[in-house]
């Protein structure tokens, strides 16, 4: 039961990183500089867990030598995927933010299954799972499109947001999510690799770091720093790295345990309930938009549909 309960909270954290990371942006300008600050403390935490548990943080030169070149792009796409989410939240809101990388990273896993790509175990594409596709994205569109059409306002979840424009934002979180589900099967085969899925994920944060720095460095942002200083910002702001570290952490530790199936499960209804909250109450800078019933269901299809093709 703890097990179930921590796969929850771990998903609910999300939501929550891309809100304080898309808050951290307003002071900071780039979205580029807001992941680099989120990847640093992210692997600062990482290398306090590995130290303190004993571990070693530099890969051997055997490990250097056999890894594929491959295993090192969890880093790059984990970039992408902070940074287009930071940008997304304030367009899309925090529902459609989580909801849209979900339907890319389900659609993608199940390709990696079927074929076994990256080492992953060999899934056939079944009929349930099939059915559980076209569940998702039912649910999906009862989300996203319904309650627009329902209510004749195409600018329901965020008022600000361009309506010719929100479909190229929403196909951006597909493919975002589609990105992260090549990393998650990267980072699983380079932690095997390196007996140690923590290890993998930290060297996958180390490479994000970086690779951001040096785009900052490109921008000139990297002087925006100092308006942290400058100006009075919540102490939560700082909270995005280490959310992030947290919810690998413990997809880490739980996929041994209770298998990935189930932990892919538990993160979507973490993320649900994480996102429907931000947006209900407009938590931490957010935009407060009203969770219609109609919302809800279309959720509730996503999560049958999530559960018939992981479980079945």
């Amino acid at each position: 039961m703890q097990y179930l309960l921590m796969g929850i909270i771990a998903g609910s954290l999300t939501p929550f990183q891309t809100a304080v990371n898309s808050k951290l942006r307003q002071y900071v300008i780039s979205p580029f500089l807001s992941s680099l600050i989120s990847f640093l403390i992210g692997t600062i935490f990482l290398t306090i867990v590995i130290l303190a548990s004993g571990g070693q943080l530099l890969l051997t030169s055997h490990q250097v030598a056999t890894i594929p070149w491959w295993a090192y792009l969890g880093g790059v796409l984990g970039m992408i995927g902070l940074t287009t989410n930071i940008l997304l939240f304030p367009i899309l809101g925090s529902v459609q933010t989580v909801i849209m990388p979900i339907m890319g990273q389900i659609l993608m896993s199940m390709v990696i299954d079927n074929f076994g790509l990256f080492g992953a175990d060999h899934h056939a594409l079944s009929a349930m799972r099939l059915v559980g596709v076209v569940l998702l994205i039912i649910g999906v569109l009862v989300v996203v499109v319904l309650p627009g059409y329902l209510s004749r306002d195409k600018m329901e979840d965020n008022e600000h947001a361009p309506v010719k424009l929100r479909w190229l934002w929403q196909l951006t979180g597909v493919i975002v999510g589609a990105m992260l589900a090549v990393q998650a099967a990267i980072n699983g085969r380079f932690g095997g690799m390196l007996a140690s899925p923590l290890h993998a994920a930290w060297v996958s944060f180390v490479i994000g770091s970086i690779l951001l720095f040096i785009v900052s460095l490109a921008q000139r942002s990297l002087p925006n720093v100092a308006n942290l200083a400058r100006n009075k910002t919540p102490w939560w702001i700082w909270l995005g790295g280490f959310l992030g570290a947290i919810y690998i952490f413990s997809n880490a530790f739980l996929v041994p345990k209770i298998g990935t199936g189930t932990v892919v499960v538990l993160a979507l209804l973490g993320q649900v309930i994480g996102s429907l909250s931000i947006d209900q109450f407009g938590l931490l800078g957010a935009f407060k938009n009203r969770i219609t019933p109609i919302k809800i269901i279309g959720l509730v299809i996503m999560i049958v549909g999530v559960v018939l093709i992981e479980m079945m």
